[in-house]
């Protein structure tokens, strides 16, 4: 896994697949990267090429230099999904038109920490899912070929 020292640039590449572009890439802050982690190296043992980044500064990751912030997150890669347990308010710049963001977008629960996570979530084995969610509708979305009609007559 990368270091830390990518904090001071507001985001960056906390784990990568092997095998070129990924085909997901989970966005996470704080106490939701442990279980994006998890989510991760479940993810990559089924053989999914997958990338976690650690975004923990908006703010900063945003005055960072166009080529790194498209290095960290990829233009080509539709299949996002941002982690925190606070309001998706704003994610959807960073989880694009076809990505998700997990959070909470509602007021008023009250319990201890650890059951509020499971409650809305927060769960490495719900992430997981959410991940194979978000694959099999971008996967469903997209055209398939067609096959050629064999225009010749047979004889």
């Amino acid at each position: 896994y990368a270091g830390a020292e990518g904090l001071r640039r507001g985001g960056y590449v906390l784990a990568d697949s092997s095998g070129g572009l990924p085909e997901l890439i989970l966005i996470a802050t704080g106490s939701e990267i442990h279980p994006a982690l998890e989510a991760f190296e479940k993810l990559r043992a089924e053989g999914r090429r997958v990338r976690l980044v650690n975004l923990a500064s908006w703010e900063i990751f945003e005055r960072q230099p166009r080529p790194y912030r498209e290095e960290v997150l990829p233009p080509g890669v539709r299949a996002r999904l941002s982690v925190e347990a606070a309001a998706t308010q704003g994610w959807e710049k960073y989880t694009g038109g076809a990505g998700k963001a997990l959070g909470i977008d509602r007021f008023g629960a009250s319990a201890p920490g650890k059951v509020l996570l499971e409650k809305f979530g927060f769960t490495a084995e719900n992430i997981y899912r959410e991940a194979i969610i978000l694959l099999d509708e971008l996967n469903a979305a997209e055209p398939q070929p067609r096959a050629e009609l064999d225009t010749e007559e047979r004889g």
